[in-house]
């Protein structure tokens, strides 16, 4: 066991990544929010840094609730959630992602509604737009999301049935794409989250040292994200 591998990036194999909510101007429903979209495998978490707003949330258990958030706020959610990020003032938060580098291999996808969903070709070239457009693409991506998530907001409000059938047609559908990807899936979450499972056990039986760290966001590089502006922490630098 000596010569066990030591398991690489931040503990548990999580990612962190600061995030604040897009605020360059309101999406349809004259709310400053990112994209709803659902993690069909990573859990993820919330906390607070600054500012106010609120997580919404819908699964097929509970449907839809919103949950508030404000400086020092902590709020986590399972894989197969929908979930908007809402800002009502500067919402700024640290996101913690279980299986590190599985939401930028796919592991997410964006609410754009059957009609987009059925249409590959449409749901590719919303998704690029970030990348196409820059900041403009990304709140264009946001808008297409929120007005097919309004559409659903008014099943919630109108007819249960219908809001539980096709949310449980999207969260279907990603389930069913990422299933054809489990190889590669498997690899990142062995390599990360199942390396550190393997060193925690070992440790039951033998002290296994580790190594000390620091890291600090990425100044570098502001991503355009579902939820908002991201700027990611990478690496760790032995101290």
């Amino acid at each position: 066991m000596s010569g066990r591998q030591q398991p690489q990036g931040f503990i548990g194999g999580i990612g962190l990544t600061h995030l604040q909510v897009y605020e360059q101007r309101p999406a349809p429903d004259g709310v400053m929010s990112g994209c709803a979209h659902v993690h069909a495998i990573s859990d993820e978490a919330y906390y607070v840094i600054s500012g106010t707003g609120a997580v919404e949330l819908h699964d097929l258990e509970l449907g839809f609730r919103s949950v508030p958030l404000a400086r020092g706020s902590y709020v986590q959610f399972p894989p197969g959630t929908l979930h908007r990020s809402v800002s009502t003032g500067g919402l700024e938060v640290l996101a913690l992602m279980s299986n590190a580098g599985l939401a930028e291999h796919g592991d997410a996808r964006i609410y754009f509604g059957r009609e987009v969903d059925e249409a590959s070709t449409e749901f590719e070239r919303l998704v690029a737009l970030p990348g196409t457009r820059g900041l403009e693409g990304a709140l264009e991506r946001r808008d297409a999301s929120v007005r097919a998530y309004l559409r659903l907001l008014d099943l919630w409000r109108s007819h249960r049935a219908a809001y539980r059938v096709e949310l449980a047609r999207f969260i279907a559908l990603h389930r069913s794409r990422v299933a054809t990807r489990r190889a590669e899936f498997e690899r990142i979450v062995t390599q990360g989250p199942g390396q550190w499972l393997r060193v925690t056990l070992d440790r039951l039986e033998v002290p296994i040292a580790g190594e000390s760290g620091s890291a600090r966001q990425d100044e570098s590089e502001t991503k355009l994200g579902m939820c908002g502006t991201l700027k990611q922490f990478h690496g760790l630098t032995p101290v």
